[in-house]
């Protein structure tokens, strides 16, 4: 078997996100902000994940309150997931959000 062969469809590689992530001048990354709450039952937050990445917006979810023992028991979390973009691209990010919610209608 080939060990350089490694499937990695909708998983996240160590270390991914951070180095998507803006930096300041100094080096450090840039803050992350909140951009919105999507819900997990219709896949809402995973459709959105996508379309900021596909953008080039990259993404930090934070499941709410004991969402992270939803998604271990029953794959996705009740509570819904909180989506963190940096600062630098909330406006970007805020004008992607609006036209998808407005395609929703």
């Amino acid at each position: 078997m080939n060990d350089e062969f490694k499937i990695t469809w909708g998983q996240y590689q160590h270390g991914e996100l951070l180095d998507s992530w803006p930096r300041k001048d100094n080096g450090e990354p840039v803050e992350p902000q909140y951009l919105c709450t999507r819900t997990c039952n219709d896949m809402a937050d995973q459709l959105t994940v996508n379309m900021l990445r596909a953008y080039g917006i990259p993404c930090l979810c934070m499941e709410r309150a004991e969402g992270s023992l939803g998604r271990v028991v029953l794959g996705i979390s009740g509570y819904g997931v909180e989506i963190f973009v940096p600062e630098t691209l909330l406006n970007d990010a805020k004008i992607l959000i609006e036209e998808e919610n407005n395609e929703e209608l």
